[in-house]
């Protein structure tokens, strides 16, 4: 037998991939509530007729969720994180942005 170490690949690029799409998630509840509370923002989130504001957060959404993918990736790309802390954090903006896209819930913070 030979005593070969394994070598771990650091689980930074994972991390920043866990991370980015919490953050997309995470403003597309903001923006969504964002989008049906404020006029001038449903305005400005209209980016095409048919679909409305829904259209404009999308797609600020996922632009978010790829720009913050490549920032951490390649910040991250080396590093070892504590994965407790990415997913305890990328839990909780999964669970605000569904509770931000859940529509008595939207209604009560606007208090309608």
């Amino acid at each position: 037998m030979t005593n070969e170490r394994v070598q771990r690949a650091p689980n930074g690029p994972g991390a920043a991939a866990i991370l980015s799409a919490a953050v997309g998630c995470f403003l597309l509840g903001v923006l969504a509530l964002a989008g049906d509370a404020i006029p001038a923002v449903a305005k400005v989130l209209n980016v095409w007729n048919p679909t409305g504001p829904l259209s404009g957060v999308t797609f600020a959404a996922i632009g978010a969720w790829l720009l913050v993918w490549l920032t951490l990736s390649r910040l991250w790309a080396r590093r070892d994180l504590d994965m407790k802390t990415i997913g305890l954090a990328s839990a909780t903006m999964i669970l605000a942005s569904l509770l931000l896209t859940f529509p008595p819930f939207m209604d009560f913070l606007q208090g309608k």
